[in-house]
């Protein structure tokens, strides 16, 4: 087993999310993932502290990308308008292998009460790092608590529809989002 070779974050997030669709999430065991990745058990513990942390793989830096386009929005953006920019720079780290899994892992999550539970922390943190992005740029911070969760609602539904479309189709993920967003919106003007 090549400890060396580049890529063993993913590969063991993939093979972690095939074991749970086979087997479930409680009959996986660290030893497994590793084995199935092709990498040491001690190669997993410098990328994962847990079987858990796989479902969070990648969440500081898509955070600091949500906030990084809700930062960069014109001045003049309304805060569903900077949320928009942060879920389109979100999106562009989105790739084929995300597409994928997505099915897979949400298959694995709602398979598992410890994996839901993470899931909802994962959920926490995005719109956390929202909100303060949309609370620095002057937005009132009950405001941008409601724009934060809209957004990590928007991203949801947006990723499910993508990866549940059509593979042939290469379309970005930012679209998908996008229009998530715009019927949440809709949909919140409509409460009265």
């Amino acid at each position: 087993m090549a400890r060396w070779q580049p890529g063993a974050a993913q590969r063991l997030v993939v093979a972690a999310v095939d074991l749970f669709t086979e087997q479930g999430y409680d009959a996986t065991t660290v030893a497994q993932i590793a084995e199935r990745a092709g990498v040491t058990k001690s190669t997993f513990f410098r990328h994962f502290s847990d079987k858990r942390e796989l479902l969070v793989a990648g969440q500081e830096t898509l955070s600091r990308l949500l906030a990084d386009g809700i930062t960069e929005a014109p001045a003049g953006a309304s805060p569903l308008q900077a949320v928009a920019a942060g879920l389109e720079r979100a999106s562009g780290a989105m790739g084929p292998v995300n597409r994928e899994l997505g099915p897979r892992l949400q298959a694995a999550i709602a398979a598992s009460t410890e994996l839901q539970e993470r899931d909802a922390l994962k959920s926490v943190g995005l719109a956390a790092a929202m909100t303060d992005a949309l609370i620095a740029r002057g937005v009132p911070a009950a405001t941008a608590q409601l724009a934060g969760e809209l957004g990590v609602l928007a991203f949801k539904r947006g990723y499910a529809h993508w990866s549940a479309s059509d593979r042939d189709n290469e379309e970005p993920l930012a679209p998908y989002a996008l229009a998530a967003l715009e019927e949440l919106r809709v949909a919140t003007a409509s409460l009265g």
